[in-house]
């Protein structure tokens, strides 16, 4: 089972668009998904479900649950003020340690209004992981100008953009 992690907690975002979008490619690939969406997050998980709180949040727990039921995950990834979001962050606080995302697998896709496609925030979020002990598959997708790029229907624009999570999604099944 692949989970596609929403990496905002924004309603409507674009990161959840792209998530829709790979869905569709996993489909067509004949892979198991399912969604987590940060949205769902309890409003206040951030004093209620970590440090001395944690394992206690019945809500937060069972999002974590979904996460424990999959082997892989695509984590979707906008850049916010030069790296990834802070819910985002505090989600992985949030989960078990040393257990949580440790011995997955994990593919990451950067979205951006700028020409860096959020490279430093997978930089960032790829070091966390891998101190996690979760695996990172090298070929990140990086989507720049996303503005652009990504279509109110859900589809991309670039041809390119298509063809580098459609390699991304092949190369994380063959991980």
């Amino acid at each position: 089972m692949i989970t596609l992690l929403i990496g905002t907690n924004r309603p409507g975002s674009r990161a959840g668009q792209l998530a829709r979008r790979y869905a569709t490619i996993l489909t067509e690939l004949g892979a198991a998904f399912q969604l987590l969406d940060l949205t769902v997050l309890p409003a206040d998980f951030t004093t209620s479900a970590l440090y001395h709180n944690a394992g206690k949040h019945a809500d937060f727990n069972a999002l974590a649950a979904h996460l424990n039921a999959s082997d892989k995950l695509v984590i979707f990834v906008p850049e916010y003020n030069g790296s990834f979001p802070g819910v985002l962050k505090a989600f992985i606080d949030g989960l078990p340690y040393p257990g949580g995302l440790r011995g997955k697998k994990a593919a990451l896709v950067g979205l951006s209004d700028g020409g860096q496609g959020a490279g430093p925030a997978l930089s960032h979020l790829t070091d966390i992981l891998m101190y996690l002990g979760t695996a990172v598959l090298p070929q990140r997708v990086r989507l720049p100008f996303i503005g652009k790029d990504l279509q109110a229907d859900g589809t991309l624009a670039n041809p390119l953009s298509n063809q580098l999570l459609r390699e991304q999604a092949a190369a994380l099944l063959a991980f």
